[in-house]
């Protein structure tokens, strides 16, 4: 399978339209226009019945306590993990692309609504979720894509990648309210191919792309 993007190229920076923040020299950020990109896939294997695309950030920190933090830096020797930005089920076999700004076109606070999607397709939470539960005013269940928004002040670029899984079933096997670890763990064993493609963001003033 191959996956491509008129919104940006494997290995080059996500533009600003399909992020959550964008840098802004007065406050570090400022929200930006948090549309999802235009996906394509092709070359699927026959006998596949449904399409599953992750995006997850591997290069999260693990601790959180430098993050945002005037005067302090997020070092680049500090373990990284997952975070899940996009996790959208169940896309029939018909499909093989994604428009931009089909299932995000701005920043919502408190969250998406879901899982129900375009396409007869599912998304499930993504991990704004858990960042802002203790938000006043962005807390809630952010359903679907909500892209990039390192810390300001990380000393390492992040790498977003986006999956998109061809299964053997039409439907996965999960019920109510999911996320990326249990999308991955249900898709054990239904994989027939996959394919993916990079992009790199960062906040951070001081780091060049």
């Amino acid at each position: 399978m191959q996956l491509s993007s008129n919104s940006f190229a494997d290995g080059q920076r996500i533009p600003g339209d399909y992020s959550f923040c964008t840098p802004d020299p007065a406050r570090h950020v400022c929200l930006g226009s948090n549309r999802n990109p235009q996906l394509a896939w092709s070359g699927a294997p026959e006998g596949a019945k449904s399409f599953v695309v992750i995006c997850h950030d591997p290069d999260v920190p693990s601790k959180g306590d430098d993050v945002n933090q005037e005067g302090r830096t997020v070092p680049a020797s500090l373990p990284r993990v997952d975070f899940f930005h996009w996790v959208l089920v169940d896309l029939p076999a018909s499909l093989s692309s994604i428009a931009e700004g089909e299932f995000s076109s701005e920043v919502t606070p408190r969250g998406k609504s879901g899982p129900a999607a375009a396409h007869g397709a599912r998304q499930g939470i993504n991990d704004y979720t858990a960042w802002f539960a203790g938000d006043h005013d962005m807390s809630g269940d952010y359903y679907g894509y909500d892209g990039p928004c390192p810390p300001w002040n990380d000393e390492i670029i992040h790498h977003y990648v986006f999956t998109v899984y061809a299964l053997d079933i039409e439907r996965l096997p999960l019920d109510g309210r999911f996320g990326g670890a249990e999308v991955r763990a249900a898709m054990a064993g239904h994989i027939l191919a996959q394919a993916s493609l990079t992009g790199t963001y960062t906040l951070n003033p001081a780091l060049t792309e």
